[in-house]
C-alpha cells in the first residue's frame, strides 16, 4: 500500500546541501540521531505538562517535519559519508521507538482525544516498527511497508494537533480517526510480516 515513505528520495534530495555543510561542520550521524529524539521528548513533556493549552499542539507539526528532516539526514550521513556504525544502528532504530511514544502518547491527555485508542495506537506504532526489525532476523530485508509507516503517522498526529490547537472542532469524527490509525496500523503489521516472509532468504 502507498506510503508517505515512498517520497523519501525527493525528500532527501533537497536536504542533501544541508546534509553536507553538516558534515564539513564535523556534525555526526549518530548525534543527529539523538537529537532528534530528545527533542521529541521534550515536545511530548511539553504536551503532556499542559493538555489543555494550544501551543504546545500548534509547535508539533513543525516539529515532526524538523524531525522526519533530521531522520533523513542522519541516514545520508550514515551512507553518503562513512558514518555506519552498529551503534548507529541502535541508536536510529530505538531512538525512532522513543521519539514516537514521547511524541504520541501524551495525546491521551488532551481533551477530547480518546486515551484508550491514543494508548493502543502508540503500542501498535511500536509494534509496527518491531514487525519491520524481525524481516533482518529471517534473512529478508528491513521493512518500510505502510500504510500507517513513521511518516504516514507524523503526517497524522500532525494534522490533528494542528487542527486541536487551532480549536476547530473535532468532536464528530476523532474518535472514529484515532480507530481508523489503529486499523491502518494492524494492517501495517500484517503487511510488514507477509513481505518479510515473502522475500527469498539472504545467505547468512
Amino acid at each position: 500500500m502507498a506510503s508517505i515513505y515512498d517520497i523519501k528520495p525527493a525528500f532527501q534530495n533537497l536536504l542533501r546541501p544541508v546534509t553536507r555543510a553538516l558534515f564539513a561542520a564535523g556534525v555526526t550521524a549518530n548525534q543527529v540521531t539523538v537529537a532528534a529524539a530528545l527533542l521529541s521528548v521534550v515536545v511530548g513533556g511539553c504536551i503532556a505538562l499542559s493538555p489543555t493549552a494550544r501551543w504546545p499542539l500548534l509547535v508539533v507539526p513543525g516539529f515532526l517535519f524538523v524531525r522526519m528532516a533530521l531522520n533523513a539526514i542522519d541516514g545520508m550521513l550514515a551512507r553518503e559519508h562513512g558514518q555506519k556504525s552498529r551503534l548507529g544502528t541502535v541508536l536510529n532504530e530505538v531512538g525512532d521507538v522513543i521519539a514516537d511514544t514521547a511524541l504520541y502518547l501524551p495525546f491521551a491527555l488532551v481533551p477530547g482525544f480518546d486515551a484508550r485508542l491514543v494508548v493502543l495506537a502508540a503500542a501498535l506504532a511500536i509494534v509496527t516498527e518491531l514487525t519491520g526489525l524481525v524481516g533482518l532476523q529471517i534473512g529478508a530485508s528491513r521493512r518500510y511497508d505502510g500504510p500507517m509507516g513513521k511518516s504516514d503517522r507524523a503526517f497524522v498526529f500532525g494534522l490533528l494537533a494542528l487542527l486541536a490547537g487551532l480549536r476547530v472542532p473535532l468532536a464528530p469524527w476523532l474518535t472514529p480517526a484515532l480507530g481508523l490509525v489503529v486499523v491502518l496500523l494492524v494492517v501495517t503489521v500484517v503487511n510488514r510480516a507477509r513481505r518479510a516472509l515473502a522475500e527469498p532468504p539472504r545467505p547468512a
